[in-house]
């Protein structure tokens, strides 16, 4: 499914409200003047409140396992805003909020 692509600057959340942010940004690709990211690239969480009984048990991480299906750079597939991924240790879901909405990919 098409979606714009995620870069530096788009505001991506974790479930519970923890800010993501790419650990690797890729450089090639550039979209409103920002690295774009690949799949492989994790994202760290910061800020996640998250806690059973009372215990805290933040996202950390978040790794992406969907994303485009036709638009790569450097043989590894973009990041879209529909693109789907996981946290650890409590495999929510990251939530792409933001982005530039001009480049569009599949």
């Amino acid at each position: 499914m098409p979606g714009p692509l995620l870069h530096v600057g788009a505001t991506v959340l974790c479930a519970h409200g923890g800010t993501a942010t790419p650990t690797a940004p890729n450089p090639r690709v550039l979209v409103s003047g920002q690295p774009t990211v690949v799949m492989s690239a994790p994202y760290a969480i910061a800020g996640c409140p998250f806690n059973v009984s009372g215990s805290p048990v933040p996202c950390v991480t978040g790794q992406w396992v969907m994303a485009a299906l036709r638009v790569q750079s450097s043989g590894q597939p973009l990041v879209l805003m529909d693109s789907q991924a996981v946290c650890v240790p409590n495999g929510t879901p990251l939530m792409p909020v933001a982005a530039q909405t001009r480049v569009i990919g599949s």
